[in-house]
């Protein structure tokens, strides 16, 4: 469960009104922290989460083969981020078939939206990662294969994409204001950490074991 208020960076800050409301709140995001470079609030998403705001904020992640997707209601300036991987072509044989992991991360995202007041025909998409950059995972094409899922997802839902940055041989750390739609994206040398490495396998792990029911700034 989610409390009503979490203690961040020493301070008590008030978890916005949407996160409690959250329909799948077992893959919210809760890191929640203050970024001292932006001065802004800020929400780190790890794989399997997304985060949903109605106000100013910042969302970020980390990418290696798995794709954010960053969507957002033109209009009302309300907007959430995912961060979700397939499983590679063998796991998709099974019965958790890779399109459900990529559907439900889409699908929760943009329902949560919907609740909040947001109309499908406002909404814009940018999109990153799907790096072939993680070993073990080249072989199966598994960011290729995540780069093409997202982008015809949207194409099916008459969802524009606004701005995008996927494929090719590097991690990418993204940074989203969805009130804004402003995205910076860092294009990273290596996955050096190794941690971010661990989280992507361990999370693809969970997936084949336990299947769920504009313009960008690059900097460096």
């Amino acid at each position: 469960m989610i409390s009503a208020s979490r203690q961040v960076l020493g301070h008590a800050r008030s978890v916005p009104d949407e996160l409690a409301s959250s329909p799948a709140p077992e893959c919210f995001a809760h890191n929640l922290y203050h970024d001292k470079t932006h001065d802004i609030d800020a929400v780190k998403l790890l794989p399997g989460e997304y985060f949903v705001s109605t106000r100013n904020m910042l969302l970020v992640t980390v990418l290696g083969s798995c794709v954010a997707a960053c969507i957002r209601d033109t209009r009302l300036h309300i907007g959430g981020m995912n961060h979700f991987m397939l499983p590679d072509a063998d796991a998709a044989t099974n019965t958790s078939a890779a399109a459900r992991y990529g559907t439900y991360a889409m699908e929760v995202l943009i329902n949560h939206l919907l609740k909040l007041g947001a109309r499908r025909e406002n909404l814009e998409a940018k999109v990153f990662g799907g790096g072939n950059v993680l070993p073990g995972l080249v072989q199966a094409n598994v960011g290729h294969k995540n780069a093409v899922f997202v982008e015809q997802f949207l194409r099916t839902e008459n969802i524009r994409i606004a701005a995008r940055d996927l494929a090719a041989g590097h991690p990418r750390k993204v940074y989203y204001f969805p009130v804004t739609g402003r995205v910076l994206v860092k294009r990273l040398r290596s996955l050096h950490n190794d941690t971010v490495f661990e989280r992507e396998i361990e999370y693809r792990q969970r997936l084949t074991e336990a299947p769920a029911s504009g313009d960008v700034e690059l900097f460096t």
